[in-house]
């Protein structure tokens, strides 16, 4: 058994081969994760003394991470004691996960390849989350599958999910093809911790691609009922996609004040808004980022991307939060 202790002064143990991330969340000391797999790079941090091993591949780090010296804690286990610089938020209350049943509420199609699902809980049941986490829909045959929740708790317990279409996928299939109001499922969570840290008088950037919006949309409705003294000076969310029907909801429905900027990479003559992608976007805006923090959600790629050129261009490391998007290593 080894020692980790974090910069930020927390210790706990981890057995042979356990990954420091399950060492943490064991031990209650909550470090930033998403997928678990080592496909996103939620979970990083730097070693400082001590030495490690991985366990699974930790795809989620560029070369130049890997050459800076960071690692994942959910692919890598401790060989002796060690120190790590990891973000810690044990200061915030997390929601144990637990799974619990539900229903279909409704089936909406929102874009050609995008559909709304509203799911109730049993009126016994509750599901506490804070807005951009995610949960686990179990389905037919124990297919599960990870979403992102797209509404802030609500007193009428309804989970809302965006749900995009994925060629041949056996979950999409059921959704698109076989799903049916009043069908009986379950959800884990919640999962995941994107969400909100302090943002309170801070310029609070919402980066989106697809249904990556989903969490950002829980989040804005968060802020909307949100005492003065917690909400940011200001908010801009960039959402991308590819053509129009893309951008499949409205940000003006949310009653909070912020500055929506749609950007299309595929977008005909007809569009007169921004083109490519929404980093580069706002790259162009030359933004001041000393007081910005950052919330990026959708594909891998735009997260990295995003990711390197904000913090070179003056965003604190510490000041960029993501949820990427990783494929599902089944259909």
């Amino acid at each position: 058994m080894t020692t980790i202790t974090t910069t930020s002064g927390r210790h706990f143990s981890a057995n042979e081969g356990e990954s420091l991330l399950d060492a943490a969340l064991r031990a209650q000391v909550t470090l930033a994760y998403s997928c678990h797999t080592g496909r996103c790079s939620t979970c990083k941090g730097k070693v400082r003394s001590g030495t490690t091993a991985v366990i699974h591949d930790e795809l989620g780090l560029s070369p130049a991470e890997r050459e800076a010296g960071w690692i994942l804690t959910c692919a890598r286990t401790a060989t002796s004691d060690v120190e790590v610089e990891v973000e810690d938020l044990s200061g915030i209350e997390l929601f144990a996960a637990k799974v619990v049943p539900c229903r279909i509420q409704s089936l909406e199609r929102l874009s050609p390849d995008v559909v709304k699902v509203m799911l109730r809980l049993p009126p016994t049941s509750e599901l506490r989350y804070h807005p951009g986490q995610y949960v686990d829909v179990i389905g037919p045959n124990g297919l599960r599958r990870s979403y992102s929740v797209a509404n802030a708790p609500a007193a009428d317990k309804r989970i809302e999910l965006h749900i995009r279409q994925v060629p041949e996928g056996a979950m999409s299939q059921y959704w698109f093809e076989a799903a049916q109001v009043n069908d009986l499922l379950r959800l884990n969570g919640p999962l995941g911790t994107f969400f909100l840290r302090d943002a309170a008088g801070q310029d609070l950037i919402l980066l989106a691609t697809g249904t990556g919006i989903a969490p950002v949309k829980a989040m804005l409705e968060g802020l909307a009922g949100a005492p003065a003294d917690q909400q940011p000076r200001s908010i801009t969310v960039y959402w991308g996609g590819r053509v129009p029907q893309d951008l499949y909801w409205d940000p003006a429905t949310v009653g909070v004040r912020h500055r929506f900027v749609p950007v299309l990479s595929r977008a005909d003559a007809d569009w007169t808004g921004p083109r490519g992608h929404i980093q580069n976007v706002l790259l162009a805006e030359q933004p001041d980022l000393s007081a910005a923090v950052v919330y990026a959600c959708g594909s891998n790629a735009m997260i990295q991307s995003a990711r390197e050129q904000l913090i070179a261009a003056g965003l604190p490391e510490l000041r960029f939060h993501s949820d990427a998007f990783v494929c599902s290593s089944t259909t």
